[in-house]
């Protein structure tokens, strides 16, 4: 068989489709699993909005698009972030892509060189991690910690950005903890970004799901807006995971080289799917309403049943649709090395799948407790049931 690149070594991956695959596997077998384990909504897409995608294919927005994108959801996107991050964005500034994955492999692609560092938060989302290493570029961790309602110490993130820094990475809502920086945060990474003349990718995709007070983008912050890369997209507030549409919103020479990665890679993103997302950023937004207020009831329903547990300790989340336990109690009482070795007791004895520390980065330096990922985008049925078997496996 011929050699492969070696490239693809450097490549890591998503282990929530993993997690997933075992799942539907164990179901097959006839066992039945409450899921914790995959970011995906349990809302259909609103009504609105497949009409509009339905009609669009009905009168035959089937071919392809610009590549960037057809102008009037450019448009769309343009208002919609220029009224929500409070800042003037033009539609060339915006690159529409088949979900925001696109938006973060392109624009890393586009502004960081092998050799140069890129600063991310670990515990984070695993892509951003194995994008750095697939261009050549070193990775930099950014220890989240759980003391500081997972967001990180102002003085470490000074030590960490110097010169090399090419790129620092944001992303608030956070997955996997559902914490929020607070404005000091990021004000404290647009000084250094200014310093250093680094971008920022701020990855916003949870940026509607939110529960208590305000979420802040640093594009808001003076002289921020030239050099931050926002990334959005309809999968998280409006349900539409299958869909597959993001979007980035960036200086526009930067959008012109992101746009050629799209033309080189993808082509575009496809058209029906576009005017639907017209529909969903123009049309009512009851439904994104009710969602988040049952994400909210969920929200205090899981983090209430999980600190009730011998040996988890929870935070309560600002947003997105996660929660973060610390279970290093859980692992000594139950003999258990890692959250890894949790994970597999709790799926294959008490028939809850959820995600391990390890699914989100290696440890940090110093870094001694326990966590698992749950993700509360199921029933409030399913989330009672699920913290009934994780309680007899603890506890016993």
């Amino acid at each position: 068989m011929p050699s492969r690149a070696h490239s693809m070594s450097l490549l890591g991956t998503e282990t929530a489709f993993e997690v997933l695959a075992e799942v539907q596997r164990l179901e097959a077998q006839g066992r039945e699993i409450v899921s914790f384990a995959i970011g995906e909504p349990d809302f259909d897409t609103p009504e609105n909005i497949k009409e509009a995608g339905i009609e669009a294919i009905r009168t035959n927005y089937t071919h392809y698009s610009p590549s960037a994108g057809i102008m009037p959801l450019r448009e769309a996107i343009a208002n919609y972030v220029s009224q929500t991050r409070h800042i003037r964005v033009d539609p060339e500034q915006v690159v529409v892509t088949p979900g925001g994955k696109p938006i973060m492999f392109h624009s890393i692609l586009a502004t960081v060189n092998p050799g140069d560092e890129v600063v991310y938060p670990n515990p984070g989302y695993p892509i951003y991690e194995s994008v750095i290493r697939f261009v050549g570029a070193t990775p930099v961790p950014l220890s989240l910690r759980e003391e500081r309602g997972f967001s990180f110490d102002v003085d470490e993130l000074r030590a960490k950005v110097g010169p090399k820094t090419s790129m620092i990475i944001l992303n608030s809502p956070h997955n996997p903890t559902g914490g929020i920086l607070k404005p000091s945060d990021l004000e404290a990474v647009a000084e250094l970004a200014l310093r250093y003349d680094c971008w920022v990718l701020s990855d916003e995709i949870y940026s509607r799901i939110v529960f208590d007070g305000d979420v802040y983008s640093i594009s808001s912050i003076p002289d921020m807006e030239h050099r931050t890369i926002i990334l959005d997209g309809f999968s998280k507030t409006y349900s539409m995971t299958g869909w597959r549409l993001g979007y980035g919103v960036m200086p526009k020479s930067l959008a012109t080289d992101v746009t050629r990665l799209v033309t080189n890679v993808e082509s575009c993103t496809a058209t029906f799917v576009q005017m639907a997302g017209i529909e969903a950023l123009t049309g009512p937004q009851d439904a994104v309403d009710r969602m988040v207020a049952e994400f909210k009831a969920r929200r205090d329903l899981i983090v209430e049943g999980l600190n009730s547990i011998e040996g988890i300790t929870c935070l309560l989340p600002g947003g997105a649709f996660y929660v973060f336990p610390n279970v290093t109690g859980a692992c000594r009482r139950l003999g258990l090395r890692s959250s890894r070795e949790l994970q597999q007791r709790l799926l294959y004895e008490g028939n809850v799948a959820v995600l391990p520390r390890s699914s989100f980065g290696m440890r940090n330096e110093g870094e001694t407790q326990e966590y698992i990922r749950l993700s509360y985008a199921t029933s409030r049925q399913q989330i009672e049931e699920g913290l009934r078997r994780i309680r007899s496996v603890v506890e016993g």
